[in-house]
């Protein structure tokens, strides 16, 4: 004996759709390429590694980047 299967009935789409994002399902992305794009930009200005650390190379760049 065979299972009855069940079909969808096609339904129309309306033209009315309000699609909902939540804050951070935008802001995310967008923070996300930002970082990106500094991150490629500033890869032409190699230089050779000194004492200098990290997070003050760091924090250098932001400062320079805000101060522009």
């Amino acid at each position: 004996m065979a299972a009855p299967t069940h079909t969808r009935s096609p339904r129309p789409a309306s033209a009315g759709v309000e699609v909902r994002l939540p804050w951070w399902a935008v802001a995310l992305p967008a923070v996300a390429f930002a970082a990106l794009l500094l991150l490629i930009s500033g890869s032409g200005e190699a230089h050779a590694a000194t004492g200098d650390s990290a997070i003050g190379q760091l924090l250098e760049r932001i400062v320079d980047l805000l101060t522009r």
